[in-house]
């Protein structure tokens, strides 16, 4: 390019970016460390004040350690430039939890800054305060909160909101009610920014506070579409939950159907919807449609995962909504008017307001008007490809719920080239769902022209399982789908190269699943097609295939005419093919051949006995295990059948034996339907992240139950309950926003309270029912190793409770108390049992605390020098749990010396072999007994030990010796002196001992864990044997059998402990049926770097059966990321090593 300037491409590329950068402070990171900053911070011209900053913003950006300036940028705080003002605030925040005592010598100036007459200026302290987390100051910062929320600058009221989540982090309970009134005032506000920054404090301060939402409900419906984007999403969520809550669900959406009692359907509206379902799905999909909009609006008000569990064990129980749960969307003015406030956002540049939006008109607003959604998400399917994706995943869920709403515009769902394979995945499921007679041609067409044909054969594979859906969901279409499925067989089994690509199923195993999922609907009318895939089993090779085929000769043997005659004949190539079959295939060979001998005719009976006799006879010498066991079992079961004549049979055929019963049970039992829907299929709120990874992330909860805040006053519920069976619609409320619900809240809190120490004031008066001759319980809980601390099962009294074998268990605790806490579940059917009870009794745990284990613990020893080294001077060490008294980054090491020679020696001492600066004793003392710690720079590498005169033969001797480690893996070199000679040695770190305990409870533990998620979070897996030698040696003849959870405990804390300066703070012992399952257990430690004081939590969980290794996961929270991880790393070493000796 202009050969004749002499220019190139690259000397050009410099050029251009010389030019951008003129006018910018990009050369700062260039070379931002200049020897010139220290000198410019102390400048009386706040031109090089800014620059010096700057660089040093610069350093910080690129992860530099500058916070020895600090002392020099705090006194820059009280500067009148705002720009210099701005930069300070900003180095502030950054290094205020680091340096907290210099950075509470700037309190003053914020908060005189907090009366300056720019509101910049008062933002930025106001900012600065908040961000130093310190509960010191917190009691200020929330002086200034409450001042700033009510100032005149909308900016500041702003920042005042966005301070409040930061507030509401330390974790002060006692000014939660001052936090929210302001949040409350706040929400008042005139100014749409200002509410979408008090939403969001809503949402972390107090989301479930839904009074204060009460109070100000219309102002925030006027306010929402002004709010900034995405403000508007969490506000609509918050406006969304509060009528839930207080009026329940509207009578004229999708959700009323679903979560109406049986009793009111069919009472009142049941024959109205049912024939609007019929209209949207046809008649053959009314019932599973019906049950899947069910399910989904289940899901989104109980969740998917107690929904689930509740639906796995309540089978015919009715967990209705009764009718005060519903109000009519045409006469309440406040779903009118948040159906009215979130329509213009159906159209918003947002992407997630728009999915925000459509998921209240979907879940608040009338069928009728749900359409209105589906043109603005049809126009997100044009934006990028991962909110494409995001779309599609929603409109999966509202397709399969309601198909009528998309069906006119399945093109749109047609697929592009640029598409990824998971968007098309989407688009052909949802094709398959939308489908009707009037589109299935262009579909059937589509499908068949391009994506059966396409070179991506996954996608060919979903093509062919969305024709089987549309078959199943249209019977109209379904004999068209089943020749071209045959078609496709015929010609996927002459490729010859059906080999699965990347583990997914290929086109063939997939054409002939959809095949056996539409000959379940009506296996008579497809005879001819069982019989098509029956003779293209020869030419079919792949195993997977041939085993659906096999399996359908089996299923339906009996059906027709022309089948039963073809048995015989499939049964002799079967039992020719059987040694040469796949270990699947050979599975339904044995499964068919039992199935056409139970529904055999007289004639017919010896010939199938034989041919099952033989393959029977081959499968019990097959090389895998699988077929032997399966062969063994049903020669078991047919020992009726393959044991007698014929006429012996026939003569004996009323009597059946109990293998006879169980294998007709088993083989010609009748099958329920299956629905195409898996049952763990999981719906979240609709725009959630949850509905995209199909799992509850962190933060989410489902819809609040429907007129919730109504329950909290009984009073006040009865008056709107006779209000609306009086008139037969629902009544607006409009007035009940002007009444505070905060007593009413209280006073369900309080109940709950109660409730929770009735509870374990149970747990101590049942087990203080013993006899009169027994001990008092106070005497036995001294001092007990386990102590119970939180059950997670009802304590309601049951008779019967089976006694453990285990005497040591009777000693860790009294009798009555391990009864009650291995209590059984209470009655689900029993109607006083609460909610929060039935949610206790699915999930059994109980927390417990280890203590008296000190005893147990052993640290390990290292050695230092060997006698052979050390002329018969063996020296050993071991760290201690014991911290220094003179600076916290000393490391106490226990040092023992032992002579084993015959001779005496004298003058053993230990010294620093790059330095010989240390203290004496007489200077360690006096250190010691000042008040004031050493500096950093102060602390030496080496406290010198005391000189030890003279070690006779066979003595030993102990000594403490305080090393300063500068890394954790590069050991510190040292001499030792004796007899007059030097022995060079090292003394290796271990970064367990670089902590040391902090005892904490439980609560603690888990909010400072809730602080340091993410980045600040680190996780590895291994495996633990130390258990198993223990548990192994009570089988072999103990008398007493001890509690397998309370071995592994105690192997698991005694590895930790031996190993690390930690403190225990609890144990999750898993209470469950299975006495030999393992998974649940979970041990908490928790220590404190001490070089920083920085809290270091450790979690060890446990999964797997007791008697064999266990998967441990390790989990590591610290602030201190490269600390973190190589503590991570060492305590997986360790726990990975087998123990020399059992403890």
């Amino acid at each position: 390019m202009f050969p004749h300037f002499g220019a190139t491409a690259e000397t050009l590329s410099k050029a251009s970016t010389m030019v951008f950068r003129i006018g910018t402070d990009a050369h700062l990171y260039d070379d931002p460390e200049d020897a010139n900053i220290a000198p410019l911070l102390d400048s009386k011209f706040d031109s090089e004040k800014c620059e010096a900053l700057k660089r040093l913003l610069a350093l910080i950006a690129q992860g530099a350690d500058v916070s020895n300036f600090f002392p020099q940028v705090v006194k820059n705080v009280a500067s009148q430039s705002l720009e210099v003002k701005k930069l300070v605030y900003l180095y502030l925040l950054h290094y205020a939890e680091k340096r907290p005592n210099e950075a509470l010598l700037s309190i003053n100036c914020f908060q005189k800054d907090l009366g300056d007459l720019n509101p910049l200026v008062r933002a930025w302290a106001l900012r600065a305060m908040a961000g130093i987390r310190l509960l010191v100051i917190a009691p200020l910062v929330l002086v200034a909160v409450e001042k700033c929320a009510r100032d005149p600058s909308v900016y500041v009221r702003k920042c005042a909101a966005n301070a409040l989540p930061k507030l509401h982090d330390l974790r002060m309970e006692e000014n939660t009610p001052a936090l929210e009134e302001i949040v409350g005032t706040l929400l008042n506000d005139n100014s749409p920014g200002v509410v979408g920054a008090a939403a969001a404090a809503f949402i972390s301060v107090c989301p479930n506070n839904l009074s204060l939402i009460g109070r100000n409900y219309r102002r925030l419906c006027e306010a929402l579409p002004d709010v900034e984007e995405w403000g508007q999403i969490i506000l609509i969520e918050i406006l969304l939950r509060f009528v839930i809550a207080k009026h329940g669900l509207v009578q004229e959406s999708i959700m009323f159907q679903s979560c109406c009692t049986e009793s009111y359907q069919s009472e009142k509206d049941g024959s109205d919807i049912n024939s609007a379902f019929e209209e949207d799905n046809g008649d053959t999909g009314h019932g599973f449609m019906l049950e899947l909009a069910n399910m989904v609006s289940r899901c989104y008000i109980e969740g998917p995962d107690e929904y689930l569990s509740r639906s796995s064990y309540i089978k015919e129980v009715s967990s209705g909504l009764n009718r005060s749960c519903f109000v009519s969307g045409r006469s309440n003015d406040d779903v009118k008017m948040l159906l009215q406030c979130t329509t213009p956002l159906l159209w918003s540049h947002n992407s997630a307001v728009v999915l925000a939006a459509a998921g209240v008109h979907w879940i608040m607003g009338p069928r009728e008007d749900v359409k209105r959604i589906v043109k603005p998400l049809l126009f997100l399917l044009r934006s990028s490809h991962a909110s494409k994706y995001v779309v599609l995943c929603n409109i999966q869920v509202f397709a399969k719920a309601m198909p009528s709403l998309f069906a006119p515009y399945f093109e749109d769902f047609f697929t592009c080239s640029s598409d990824s394979y998971q968007t098309k995945a989407l688009k052909l499921e949802i094709l398959s769902f939308i489908a009707t007679d009037s589109s299935i041609s262009p579909i059937f067409q589509e499908f068949q022209m391009d994506y059966i044909r396409d070179p991506d054969r996954r996608l060919a594979a979903d093509a062919v399982a969305a024709i089987g859906l549309c078959a199943q969901r249209l019977p109209k279409v379904a004999n068209i789908c089943v020749e071209g499925m045959l078609a496709l067989i015929r010609e996927e089994s002459l490729i010859g190269d059906n080999v699965c690509i990347d583990g997914e199923i290929n086109i063939l195993i997939q054409a002939i699943t959809s095949i056996e999922a539409i000959l379940k609907q009506d296996p008579l009318a497809y005879e001819k097609v069982i019989i098509q895939l029956v003779r293209g089993l020869d030419s079919i090779k792949v195993p997977a295939a041939r085993a659906i085929i096999i399996w359908i000769i089996g299923e339906y043997n009996s059906i027709g005419e022309i089948i039963p005659r073809m048995l015989k004949a499939v049964l002799s190539y079967l039992a020719r093919c059987f040694p040469s079959e796949a270990q699947e295939t050979k599975l339904q060979i044995l499964n068919t051949a039992v199935k056409v001998l139970l529904c055999a005719k007289r004639e017919d009976l010896w010939t199938f006995k034989s041919a099952l006799s033989y393959v029977l006879e081959l499968a019990k010498c097959d090389l895998n295990y699988d077929v032997r066991d399966r062969a063994h079992i049903l020669k078991e079961l047919m020992s009726c059948y393959l044991g007698k004549d014929l006429e012996e049979e026939t003569n004996n055929l009323p009597q059946k034996d109990i293998p006879q019963m169980l294998a007709e049970c088993i083989f010609r039992g009748q099958r329920k339907p299956i629905s195409p829907e898996p049952i763990n299929f999981r719906f979240y709120l609709p725009g959630s992240l949850s509905q995209i990874v199909l799992h509850a992330a962190p933060g989410y909860e489902p819809l609040p139950k429907p007129c919730s805040l109504l329950c909290n006053d009984p009073h006040q519920h009865l008056n709107v309950v006779q209000r609306r069976e009086g008139s037969g619609e629902g009544t607006t409320d409009s007035d009940s926003y002007e009444t505070d619900d905060r007593d009413t809240l209280s006073q369900s809190a309080n109940e709950e309270s109660t409730s929770g120490y009735s509870s374990q004031n149970s747990i101590s008066g049942y087990s203080g029912c013993d006899k009169p001759g027994s001990e008092s319980e106070d005497e036995d809980n001294a001092d007990p190793l386990i102590q119970l601390s939180d059950v997670g099962i009802s304590n309601k009294k049951k008779k019967g409770v089976s006694q453990l074998g285990s005497d040591s268990m009777e000693e860790l605790m009294p009798k009555r108390t391990l009864e009650s806490w291995l209590d059984e579940q209470p009655s689900l059917s029993d109607p006083n049992l609460s909610k929060q009870n039935q949610n206790q009794a699915r999930r059994p745990s109980a927390t417990i605390s280890i203590g008296d284990i000190g005893g147990r613990v052993k640290p390990k020893i290292y050695a230092l020098l060997d006698p052979t080294n050390g002329n018969g001077l063996r020296v050993n060490y071991s760290f201690s749990s014991e911290t220094s008294s003179m600076s916290p980054q000393l490391v106490c090491v226990e040092l023992i010396f032992e002579n084993c020679s015959t001779e005496s020696m004298s003058n053993v001492l230990l010294v620093d072999e790059e330095s010989n600066k240390g203290l004496d004793s007489a200077d360690q003392s006096l250190v010691t007994g000042e008040s004031s710690m050493p500096s950093q720079n102060d602390v030496p590498d080496l406290v010198y030990m005391e000189e030890i005169a003279s070690i006779e033969p066979g003595q030993s001797t102990k000594s403490i010796l305080q090393v300063r480690f500068h890394h954790h893996l590069l050991p510190v070199k040292l001499t030792l002196w004796c007899n007059g000679k030097k022995y060079p040695v090292k003394l290796w770190p271990d970064i367990g001992y670089f902590v040391k305990p902090l005892p904490m409870d439980v609560e603690v533990f888990e909010n400072e864990e809730s602080h340091l998620p993410g980045m600040f979070e680190y996780e590895r897996r291994c495996i633990f044997t130390d258990h198993i030698k223990e548990i192994n040696s009570d089988k072999d003849g103990s008398s007493l059998t001890k509690d397998k959870f309370l071995v592994i405990c105690k192997s698991l804390a005694v590895k930790m402990l031996s190993n690390a300066n930690l403190f225990l703070v609890s144990v999750d012992l898993p209470v469950a049926s299975n006495l030999d399952d393992a998974s649940g257990l979970r041990l908490r430690f928790s220590s404190e770097i001490l070089s920083n004081s920085i809290p270091c939590l450790i979690t060890i969980m446990v999964e797997g059966n007791c008697s064999e290794p266990l998967n441990v996961t390790v989990k590591v929270n610290c602030e201190e990321t490269v600390f973190g991880l190589n503590l991570l790393n060492r305590i997986v070493n360790f726990l990975v090593e087998p123990s020399i000796t059992h403890l």
